[in-house]
């Protein structure tokens, strides 16, 4: 599910705080586990979306979207199906750019929350 906070200049959001609520993946993404997603929208722009995405234990498929993210706790791997690339390794403070229609699998071994960027 996703919701909507809003950010206002000159504030402090603490992303690593944000209460957000989990759905299941939906069976047809889940590769290994009982993964769970949670997002809550921080701030849009005609340029831009800022939020706060997390993924509980367990592997899923998902195509990805443009976006910039940096996590903020947890430990992940994600491999890309296509195109094909070496695997990323994510902890805390990784920086990675997706480009949209990538493929990829996220295994989750310790809940992942990650702040992104998305034009």
């Amino acid at each position: 599910m996703t919701h909507e906070l809003r950010l206002h200049a000159a504030t402090v959001s603490d992303a690593s705080t944000i209460v957000l609520v989990h759905e299941p993946v939906p069976f047809e993404q889940v590769v290994a586990g009982e993964p769970a997603t949670g997002h809550a929208v921080l701030d849009v722009s005609d340029a831009r979306e800022v939020g706060v995405w997390e993924m509980t234990p367990g592997a899923m498929r998902d195509t990805e979207a443009d976006e910039v993210f940096v996590v903020l706790f947890g430990a992940a791997t994600v491999e890309f199906e296509h195109p094909i690339a070496d695997p990323v390794i994510l902890g805390p403070g990784s920086v990675v750019r997706l480009e949209a229609g990538m493929r990829t699998i996220w295994t989750v071994r310790q809940t992942l929350r990650k702040v992104y960027v998305s034009p």
